[in-house]
């Protein structure tokens, strides 16, 4: 037996630091592969912060609300109540309610109110002037990353389930109950920590003056977390609506969680980080180098 199925299908009569050890491995496997509760959010903030150190931060306060959440999981895994769990399908309502969140946190950082519907920009009766959109941006409220971890932690997962169900029953009291589900959060930390730096680097583009890079960050993060609000509560809502679409996926053949199908939490990942998240960032470097060349002729002529 390897380690990843060592990992994935943990044998009996295992020590209680075997279990703790296997509950990290498992945090660093979730956190490292594409996951529709964690990367949008580490994403969009640690790119809104536009540093290493801002980006290392967003990733881990958003882990440290998720690690207090499995922390709970796990104990309600010990005393048997996460069976709500294998009864109900709650992807649809978790959904709905990330994406609630992440379009308030989106409108704060775009317009600096918690509720903005931008009806008059599809209308076409506002005027658009780039360096007073530049002012009204705000910085991401990053503290807010802790309640998306704590929201977020109630998604299930495979990785959330073999935590619940097969490590957490296997602690000796209640009171160690809530340490796999700290491990598990303190693994996804370790990779969030790391993804979040990568993410924030790629604002570092070259002859962007620093003030350039906070406004392409803020605008990129602003617009993943309001749309990709939307896109989440969207499909939620389907999914309350038509829970078999939850169900839907297409083998990859791969063997760990989150890698081995495409199915609607994969695509999330994909539409939110990769389409919504790729097209902000260059139209909102586009809108710096538009301002900036437009100035450049005024200040010619």
């Amino acid at each position: 037996m390897n380690l990843i199925e060592l990992v994935l299908n943990p044998p009996q009569n295992l020590t209680i630091t075997e279990i703790l050890v296997i509950s990290f491995i498992l945090g660093l496997m979730h956190g490292a592969t594409p996951d529709e509760h964690t990367w949008p959010i580490t994403f969009s903030y640690a790119v809104g912060k536009y540093s290493t150190k801002g980006g290392m931060k967003a990733g881990f306060l958003f882990s440290l609300g998720f690690t207090v959440q499995r922390a709970l999981l796990t104990t309600l895994g010990f005393l048997g109540l996460a069976e709500i769990y294998n009864r109900y399908n709650l992807d649809g309502p978790v959904y709905i309610i990330v994406g609630i969140v992440m379009a308030i946190a989106g409108s704060y950082i775009l317009k600096g109110r918690y509720i903005h519907l931008p009806i008059d920009k599809l209308l076409g009766s506002e005027h658009h002037d780039p360096m007073a959109e530049r002012n009204e941006l705000k910085d991401p409220p990053i503290k807010m990353t802790i309640v998306h971890g704590l929201i977020a932690g109630f998604g299930f997962g495979a990785y959330a389930s073999i935590i619940t169900f097969v490590l957490a029953p296997r602690m000796p009291s209640v009171l160690f109950a809530p340490l796999p589900g700290v491990m598990f959060g303190l693994g996804t930390m370790t990779m969030q920590i790391i993804f979040g730096a990568l993410f924030a680097n790629l604002m570092k583009v070259k002859k962007l003056t620093e003030d350039d890079i906070k406004y392409v960050g803020s605008k990129t993060a602003g617009r993943v977390l309001y749309y990709g609000g939307f896109t989440f509560s969207l499909v939620g809502l389907l999914i309350v609506l038509f829970p078999s679409i939850d169900n839907w996926a297409v083998s990859t053949g791969i063997s760990i969680p989150n890698l081995n199908a495409i199915d609607v939490g994969f695509l999330l990942v994909i539409t939110v980080v990769g389409v919504l998240g790729v097209m902000s960032m260059v139209m909102s470097y586009r809108e710096v180098t538009k301002t900036k060349g437009r100035l450049s002729k005024e200040t010619k002529a």
